[in-house]
């Protein structure tokens, strides 16, 4: 086993995984990496359902959207992190006494275990209707819309980024519908050259659209954040375009 220090003045151990029978060795150089990945590790000293918590805090620590008395969307929440951070940012539990109080509802196909200070439910976003009832809930439109979410592996890299540039494209539309003026959109996209649609789409509807890797995002993933904010709002022509369809 080899020794690694770690910047907190303590000795790690660099944990090696050999390769059991029967197992890949894709999945056994997972394992090694949970293992040896101090996120994995911070986010289960601290009680965060998941390393990604740390990558929403990275973004709203840089793009402060997640403030006290926000109306938050998140969606694909499970199992939860980004739920669990933000709660306390936009005071939904009230905690943080003189400041105004949040609400965050987060929607999943699959149900999810309660949060203290959070509206769960199990919904297909993509569903007609869906921006309706997630009003419903939140009380009005919402301040931030945001999606950690990913479609399922199926190994083939370039399969995999259309994948979930089209789930990213989705939960765009679903913020045009619930996003109030002025509003932010997060969403995890992955690096590859097929997301210049969605990008351009973005810059016409919100003021400032970044594209962010985090720090507590690995290095050695394609992964990338686009956070777009200042919305501006459904052009009136989508409007009547969407009225003539009904006709």
């Amino acid at each position: 086993m080899a020794k690694k220090t770690s910047g907190r003045g303590q000795r790690d151990l660099f944990v090696k995984v050999k390769t059991a029978r029967g197992r890949k060795m894709s999945s056994t150089k997972w394992l090694q990496r949970q293992l040896n990945d101090p996120y994995v590790a911070r986010a289960r000293a601290e009680g965060y359902r998941g390393r990604a918590a740390f990558k929403i805090m990275d973004l709203d620590d840089q793009f402060r959207f997640l403030v006290p008395g926000a109306r938050v969307v998140d969606l694909g929440c499970a199992p939860g992190g980004w739920l669990q951070v933000a709660v306390p940012r936009i005071n939904a539990d009230g905690e943080k006494s003189g400041k105004a109080r949040g609400r965050i509802i987060g929607i999943d196909l699959q149900e999810v275990d309660p949060i203290p200070g959070a509206e769960i439910h199990v919904l297909d976003f993509m569903e007609e209707g869906a921006d309706i009832q997630v009003k419903e809930w939140l009380g009005g439109p919402a301040d931030v819309v945001m999606s950690d979410m990913a479609a399922s592996s199926s190994g083939h890299k370039q399969t995999d980024h259309l994948r979930i540039v089209a789930l990213c494209e989705a939960a765009a539309e679903l913020a045009f519908d619930v996003l109030d003026e002025g509003g932010t959109f997060v969403a995890k996209v992955l690096a590859g050259g097929a997301e210049g649609q969605l990008q351009a789409l973005l810059k016409k509807r919100f003021e400032k659209v970044s594209n962010v890797k985090p720090p507590s995002s690995r290095s050695d993933s394609s992964e990338k954040f686009v956070v777009a904010r200042g919305y501006r709002g459904r052009p009136e022509a989508d409007d009547d375009a969407e009225g003539a369809e009904a006709v």
